[in-house]
């Protein structure tokens, strides 16, 4: 059944509201927010050991899941250290973007939300379009909503969800 932006939100903290593991949380994420944002991909990032891992994607063309990079090297990275927000129109003028690593897919617009758990970023929630594309008020408020339920949902499944925190956080760039 195909959902509209409104119910695929509702089911996917539905979803969340009943995850037993943090592989449930991760399919509900790559289930709902391509649909409630309407964008052409998205991946889910965890935060282990200094590194962004990109543990699941829903995309119209392969992303990076399975791989790592350094967090002070990846948009989720910094999304995560500097637990905001992140909503780029172009991505070819936003120093903060791995050019190299975009370069081959088809993104030229990204959302990045963090996840946190008990109040500080454990993984981020990203949404992709293949043109430029202002993120816009209830693009941004869904995709937060939907972290909020995800860092729920992991606070809940309990410790081992949470990867190693973070020591120490970049200075605003």
């Amino acid at each position: 059944m195909a959902h509209t932006e409104g119910s695929s939100i509702e089911w996917a903290i539905e979803l969340l509201d009943k995850a037993k593991s943090v592989e449930d949380v991760q399919t509900a994420l790559r289930c709902s927010v391509r649909a409630a944002v309407g964008a052409q991909g998205a991946t889910v990032v965890q935060l282990q050991n200094g590194q962004c891992y990109y543990a699941d994607e829903d995309a119209m063309s392969p992303l990076w899941k399975g791989q790592r990079f350094p967090a002070t090297a990846c948009i989720s990275g910094w999304a995560m250290l500097h637990d905001e927000t992140v909503a780029i129109a172009d991505i070819r003028t936003d120093s903060r973007v791995p050019q190299a690593a975009y370069r081959p897919t088809f993104v030229r617009s990204l959302l990045m939300v963090p996840v946190r758990v008990t109040g500080s970023p454990v993984g981020a929630i990203g949404a992709y379009w293949a043109d430029v594309h202002q993120a816009s008020a209830d693009q941004v408020a869904t995709l937060e909503r939907l972290a909020a339920a995800a860092g729920r949902a992991l606070a809940r499944i309990g410790p081992q969800a949470e990867p190693a925190r973070e020591p120490t956080r970049l200075a605003a760039v």
